[in-house]
Formats: C-alpha cells, structure tokens, sequence
C-alpha cells in the first residue's frame, strides 16, 4: 500500500499498513481455533461454558442438516435470534453447507422479517424460542421461499438439571405453539452427523453474508459481504488494536486466547457481529452472550454485571450504552478493571462521554467508524492514548483507501481540509446491494483506478490526516446558507453539566421555507431541571449564531435504533406533522 497522508503522523509505529489476507472461507476461522485449543471456552452464558470444540461440532451438524434439506451453495438461510449461545454455531454452519446467512433484527415485527425473507429468498429460518419471536417467524415466512423452521431453545445450552427447573418454574421463554413440520435444534444435533458438505467456496466471490441496512431513510437494502470481505475486516481490526499496558511499556496486541469479548452489541448486526462474534474465533477468545445489554434494575445492572463475572476485557459499544453504564446509579459498585480495549461506533461519541467512561473503568475508548456496506470497519483512532484524536473518527486501517468527494456529483476528489463526501476502497467494501443494480451503481465511483463506495457521510481530513465527520449528507441543516451539523452540535451539548443525551434537527422557517432553523431535544441527567431559556442563554455563550437552537424540548427518552443511532428523521417527521396541523 502507498504511503498516504494519514501514515505521515500519528500513524502507530507498531501497525502494519498492509496485510497478508488468506484465500479461505470464513468458517477457517473456527476450524483452525478448534483444532488448536478445541476444549478453551469459547461462549459464555448464564455460568455455563462451551469450548470451540462444541460449537464447532454443532455448526458441522448443521451444515449436514441443511445439506440433506437440499441447501447449498448460494441458497439462503436467515437468523432471527438475540445473542444466545446458538448463534455462533447456526452462523458458521450456514457457512459451512455453502449457503448465504442473512441475519434478521429480533425485535422485528412479522411485516419487517417477511420483507427481508421475501427479499433475499431464504429457504430456512433458525428461530429463538420465545413467546413472540416464534410467533412473529411463522407469520413471516407466509408468502415466501421458507420451508425449513428451526426453532432453537435456550434449554439446549443449560445444564440438564437447571434446563428441567426453569421449564417447570416457567423461566425459560419457549412459543405458545408450533406448526406441523417445524424442526428442533436439538433434534438436529442428536440425528445428524458432524460431517458438512464438502463445498469450494471461492472467498472474494462467494457471499457469507446478506446484511439489510437499517431502513432508517428508506426501503431496506441487503448488502452483499463476501467471505474475504469479512475476513479481511476481522484481520484489519486484529492488526490494529494494539494497547498499551496499563503498567506501562510498549503497545501489545490482542492476547490470543487471553481476551474476554464482551457480546452487548446485537450479532445481527455488522458491528456486533464481525468485531465482536467472529473476532473472538480468530483470536480464540471467549464471548459473553448478552441477550439483552440494557437489561436489569435499574437499566443495564446486567451488562456491568457479567462483565465482573466474566473479567470482560474487549467491550464495542454504541455511545448511547456507553453514557448509560456510567449513569447507571450503582455502577460504582461493579469491578470493571479488566476492561482495557473499548471501542465506539455506529453513532457520534462525545468527548466528554469518552473521558468520563475511562475515568470509570481505567479502560481505553477509541472512536472507530464503518458501515453495513463495509463489514463494517474502515477507520479508528488509534487504540494509544496519545495518538488519538477526539472527535475525529480516526484515520482509514491498514489496506483501506479513503477519500473526500464533491457532494454534488460524487467524482471530484477535494483537497485535504475541504469538506465534502467520504468515499472508501478496501478489501472490506461490500459486492453491492442484492438484487439492485441501479442502487449499487449510484454508491459506487471508479476514482484513480480503484473502486469507492460513497458513504453518505460529509466530513474532511485534517492536517494529520485524521478524518472529521461533519455528518449524514441527508441530516445537514440549511441556516440562512450556512451549513449547521447536528454531530457538531450535540457534542456542544453533550459538555453542559445537566446533559445526559442530546439530539438536533433542522425545521423549515414558517416565513421562508427553504430555510431552516435549529432545534434540540435534550435527555437530561437523573435529579437535575432546566428550562428552554436557560439553554438557549448558553447555546449563545457555546455556540456560533446559525448553530445555536431556535427550540429546545426536554424528552425523557430518544428515538433510536436497536444499535443506538438517534433516529433523526422520526423527530423530524413528528415536528412536521405537527406543522401541518
């Protein structure tokens, strides 16, 4: 790789800028840890634990039975399940029979998984059992490809005294009822030999994954993340967190068979699901199942729990879990020193929220970024204090190419310093979206050679040749011609003392249109009160003229996704609706 701007500065001494990326399957990645260390402990769920050599016995079962149900290569099969310990398995073994995974948000309901079992033509459905998951499946798969359910209950991965006590106390969630030739995991694992498919997988052609974007502007598109591009991205983040010790001394890498990954981010997910799941296989390390990160009394006691119990080193979170475990009232009484490598994405960190959380755990947070489309990875800041860079996203990771494009056409290349599209190459970057060729053409862009994906996010590089997000193309604010950012905003926001979360959207001028005002919605902390004029008196002390609110709302709660994305647009879409009225 080309030495770049962002290698000129504060680029890790110890990093590599280019790897070498094996020609693989995914699955290898389990296959190599099982043979090496196959009875180390590889998930972790309610004090029980189950090594590589389990889970890998499990997806080879798996394949087979999906192999005898005539699915294969290029067939897909589609998750619906939290964080259970029957995930990993069901994932490689989809893998492992040839076929395409195509992970599905659990807390869809029936309308948006038949949408994404529709749209990618899945023939299986793997099922959590649960009183509304099951449900929600069946109704699904009305009208599409699937003709294989398979219902996965927690039971299978609890001891069998503890199994039978919580059936007969009700505490282990199972469907009210199930259709006539649905198939039981547990059934699988008993009938079916441990013996997969033999099946040639070309790795940079053929898909492992079908991940839908999130449908937050629009109708869900499925990107297509081949086997290389996955792989690539899971060696990308191995190479490049490399920490230094808390006693001191030179930065380390990860520890092979050392770490504790921590799960709280869902797996359906690309975030979850590449740094956190499949990282743990090809560093060997154990994984903390958490169904649910923003469960327990009060919110979140859960998470900050099992990462005592289970000495959780490696933690990726979104800021809105981040900012909600240092509120947690009680966390002061949780040991969360064995945190050390913390990373950050999917939504804008604050600063300050940053500071606060390693004023906490002693751990170190470094802000990353990547899309669906990039499996998901394609920056960070450096995992050394010293190098990183606040409020910047970082710079591109080893083999990744970036740069910033006109907003207007998506082809010229703008100087270092001006603000305009970010655009991505790497090894990462998805094949396209599925089944939509015209929508893949218009994000990607053939610049100098190589092939970039537009991202929808405006930023610029800075004199380090770090990148600096502004924020989505779709979310700019129009003030009097004066571009305002909601990111730049609510990071100002987020440094009031009163603040626990913050969102900022722009609304039509009722006198002119097409021109645009500021207004806030603010989460305040637990026991403190405020009022709209007392913010509004230090948005002008904080902050330039066109930025500052016009408005400013107290809500108690956020709109956000299921990954912690403020959803924006929902906020708009109310106050518009009100406009009208």
């Amino acid at each position: 790789m080309e030495e770049m701007i962002w290698h000129k500065h504060r680029w890790p001494e110890t990093v590599k800028k280019s790897l070498d990326y094996p020609e693989e399957p995914l699955f290898a990645i389990l296959d190599k840890i099982a043979a090496k260390h196959p009875e180390a402990p590889s998930t972790l769920y309610s004090g029980i634990s189950h090594s590589f050599a389990e889970v890998k016995d499990h997806a080879d079962r798996i394949a087979n039975f999906l192999s005898s149900r005539g699915i294969g290569k290029g067939d897909r099969v589609a998750i619906f399940m939290p964080n259970v310990p029957m995930y990993p398995p069901v994932f490689f073994g989809v893998l492992k029979a040839g076929a395409t995974a195509v992970t599905c948000n659990p807390s869809y309901k029936m309308g948006e998984l038949n949408f994404q079992l529709k749209d990618s033509g899945a023939k299986a459905v793997f099922v959590f059992d649960h009183p509304s998951f099951t449900p929600t499946a069946y109704g699904a798969t009305k009208g599409t490809d699937v003709n294989t359910v398979v219902i996965c209950s927690i039971k299978s991965f609890l001891p069998k005294a503890k199994a039978v006590l919580g059936g007969l106390l009700g505490k282990i969630p199972k469907g009210a009822s199930y259709e006539e030739g649905t198939v039981f995991y547990d059934d699988i694992i008993e009938q079916y030999e441990p013996k997969p498919p033999d099946v040639s997988i070309d790795p940079k052609k053929d898909l492992g994954l079908i991940l839908y974007t999130g449908g937050t502007t629009g109708t869900p598109k499925g990107a297509m993340l081949t086997h290389h591009n996955l792989y690539s991205n899971v060696m990308q983040f191995d190479e490049w967190v490399q920490l230094e010790p808390k006693g001191g001394g030179p930065p380390e890498k990860l520890k092979p068979g050392e770490e504790v990954f921590v799960g709280a981010l869902p797996w359906y997910h690309s975030y979850g699901l590449t740094l956190t799941m499949v990282a743990s296989y090809h560093m060997g390390s154990a994984l903390v199942c958490i169904p649910d990160p923003r469960a327990g009394k009060p919110p979140m006691s859960e998470l900050l729990s099992e990462i005592q119990k289970n000495k959780g080193s490696i933690l990726h979170c979104v800021p809105a879990l981040y900012a909600g475990m240092i509120s947690n009232p009680t966390v002061d009484k949780y040991d969360l020193s064995s945190l050390k490598g913390c990373g950050s994405g999917a939504a804008p960190l604050p600063p300050e929220l940053a500071k606060r959380f390693e004023a906490q755990t002693g751990a170190t947070l470094f802000e990353g970024y990547g899309l669906t489309e990039t499996s998901p990875m394609t920056h960070a800041n450096p995992a050394l204090k010293s190098l990183r860079k606040f409020g910047s996203i970082g710079v591109p990771i080893p083999d990744t190419y970036a740069t910033i494009l006109d907003i207007e056409t998506g082809t010229k290349e703008l100087k270092q310093g001006e603000t305009g599209e970010i655009a991505i190459n790497g090894p990462q970057v998805m094949k396209g979206y599925w089944n939509k060729p015209e929508e893949t053409a218009e994000v990607m862009r053939e610049i100098g050679g190589k092939r970039y994906f537009l991202t929808g996010d405006i930023g610029h590089i800075d004199e380090d040749g770090f990148f600096v997000i502004s924020d989505r193309k779709k979310d700019m604010i129009n003030v009097g011609g004066l571009k305002a950012y909601p990111r730049e905003i609510e990071d100002t926001f987020f440094e009031h003392p009163k603040v626990a979360m913050a969102a900022v959207i722009g609304l039509p001028r009722e006198d002119d249109p097409t021109n645009e005002y500021v207004k806030a919605y603010i989460v305040l902390k637990d026991g403190v009160t405020a009022d709209e004029d007392e913010f509004i008196a230090w948005a002008k002390e904080n902050m330039a003229g066109y930025k500052r609110p016009k408005e400013v709302e107290f809500v108690d709660t956020l709109p956000m996704t299921a990954v912690g994305k403020v959803l924006r647009r929902e906020l708009r879409d109310a106050e518009l609706a009100k406009m009208k009225k």
